[in-house]
């Protein structure tokens, strides 16, 4: 994560924000107090958020586990070509 001063980043805010949107780089905003903060986009803080969801969601975090051994051991479920198809789009 880069870092920069707040003087900077309000002499060139929009350049800032522009970089937060669209290359998806959050950015410390560093402040003499002491008091830092984080900019990054909507997009990148509804996705931590979910994220933070599913790890702290013990029941959702047992079927990963679950899912991720019975893959590793190629068993489980197996869908169908035609099941595969639907899926795809194909």
């Amino acid at each position: 994560m880069n870092s920069i001063s707040v003087n900077k980043f309000r002499e060139n805010l929009k350049g800032f924000v522009e970089q937060v949107v669209t290359q998806h780089l959050s950015l410390k905003v560093t402040r003499r107090n002491g008091d830092d903060f984080v900019v990054l986009s909507a997009e990148d803080w509804e996705r931590e958020q979910e994220t933070l969801y599913v790890l702290q969601n013990n029941d959702l975090m047992k079927q990963i586990a679950a899912s991720t051994a019975t893959h590793s051991k190629n068993k489980g479920y197996k869908p169908t070509a035609e099941e595969l198809n639907e899926i795809t789009g194909i």
